[in-house]
């Protein structure tokens, strides 16, 4: 038994330690969630999202931060997370990042058992993105499809009333229009999404891969590679605005928007912004906007190029305190109440991680030219064809080899020499 006076005397020590730490005990605690994600393209879907957090953190009495920085310092904030053991607790991934980073991660099976039965299958590229064998390592969330945004009227004056069906007829038309002043525009550079997204699908309708069926045995110093970086390097003298070298993924947008380049791989924020910002307009003074139009990747030797599009996924960390309350809070703003909402103010750019998106109310709503990006992640390939997606198809992804393949050879490199110079470096990883 403790008499009154002990009793009081300890309780006062104890409330002492309290002050002193400035820290409320631990069942005290308002629980904090940390989520870090890339900026949006599209500033009204972030905004959302925004709203959405806060108001959960209001439901919930919780303390939600949401922390937005350029996606091509996503990797690298992500890899200082796991490395220091501390950092943010549901990080945003892009790509195959997921198997990359797998060690640091949470098993989100539960969370996507739920969400393909409460809405359908996810997409086979958003699927190979977040699955290691049995275990997912994230909760896929949406993807950006990327078609052709072109200016109309300019192809239109340049003699092609329709899209180009082929390469070869898209090169010819670049050809013509970069004559006039008015190039196509695409990156080579090391950025995370625009480069690999218009890289791949290029060495894969050519009938070039990375590796075998068996991703160990590397087969990209091939006769139909060295025609894919043929076809680019001629391309790119011919057709393209020689800059994009060093083009990140804001570059191509802000060139189109400017009245700069007359095409561009991309997804479809251009339009976007430009349908919702009266100060993007033409060379005339009129809105953009009406001049923009959608095409899928042209077709390669062999028939139809297999596309790549980004896809994104919610994880969580293994150093995050509050698992479980993560958990419930991906859940909710991955409902589909939640999800739609966001969706909706997208425009298309984002199309969600599960087919059953492309019946959404809002494909009726939109303007003609976004429909193309209704079915557009249909069928597209994962990083690494033609072997599994893994860690190693991420790093190579990562470090940007099939991207500089080509970078190399528009520098002056000799074709084969560039396809040799990559095979080496996916040896480097591939069979080791």
């Amino acid at each position: 038994m403790i008499d009154r006076r002990k009793f009081i005397a300890r309780g006062a020590a104890g409330l002492a330690g309290i002050l002193a730490s400035r820290q409320a005990p631990a069942l005290a605690q308002t629980i904090r969630l940390h989520l870090l994600h890339r900026v949006d393209f599209i500033p009204q879907g972030e905004a959302e999202l925004k709203r959405q957090l806060a108001d959960y953190g209001r439901q919930m009495k919780m303390d939600v931060v949401l922390e937005t920085i350029n996606e091509n310092d996503l990797q690298t904030r992500i890899t200082s997370a796991i490395q220091s053991g501390a950092g943010p607790d549901i990080v945003q991934m892009l790509h195959n990042w997921p198997h990359l980073y797998a060690g640091g991660l949470v098993d989100m099976t539960d969370l996507c058992d739920w969400k393909q039965r409460d809405q359908g299958k996810f997409y086979p590229q958003s699927e190979a993105a977040t699955r290691e064998g049995s275990r997912w390592l994230g909760l896929p969330h949406c993807v950006t499809p990327a078609l052709i945004n072109y200016r109309k009227s300019w192809f239109a004056e340049a003699g092609a009333t329709a899209p180009p069906k082929n390469l070869d007829e898209y090169r010819k038309l670049g050809a013509v229009l970069k004559k006039k002043g008015k190039p196509f525009g695409q990156t080579l550079g090391h950025t995370v999404n625009d480069a690999p997204g218009w890289s791949y699908p290029l060495t894969w309708t050519f009938g070039g891969a990375e590796t075998d069926k068996t991703g160990k045995k590397v087969v990209l110093n091939s006769k139909n590679t060295i025609e894919a970086v043929k076809w680019m390097t001629a391309f790119w003298k011919e057709a393209c605005d020689e800059g994009g070298l060093a083009w990140d993924d804001t570059t191509n947008n802000r060139a189109f928007h400017a009245g700069e380049i007359a095409a561009t791989l991309n997804g479809g924020s251009i339009y976007v912004l430009a349908r919702r910002r009266t100060d993007i307009k033409d060379e005339k003074g009129q809105p953009l906007w009406p001049d923009i139009g959608h095409f899928r990747y042209p077709d390669g030797p062999h028939g139809p190029t297999p596309t790549y599009h980004v896809t994104y996924a919610s994880t969580i960390m293994k150093h995050s305190k509050n698992v479980e309350a993560a958990k419930e809070l991906l859940k909710w703003v991955h409902s589909k109440e939640q999800f739609g909402k966001w969706f909706e103010l997208e425009g298309g750019y984002a199309t969600g991680a599960n087919p059953v998106w492309e019946g959404h109310k809002m494909w009726t709503e939109v303007d003609e030219a976004m429909r193309p990006f209704k079915t557009a992640a249909q069928g597209a390939r994962a990083l690494g064809y033609a072997g599994p997606p893994s860690a190693k198809a991420t790093l190579v992804y990562t470090k940007y080899i099939i991207t500089d393949m080509y970078a190399k050879a528009v520098q002056g490199l000799a074709p084969e020499d560039a396809v040799r110079w990559a095979e080496g470096e996916l040896r480097k990883i591939y069979e080791v």
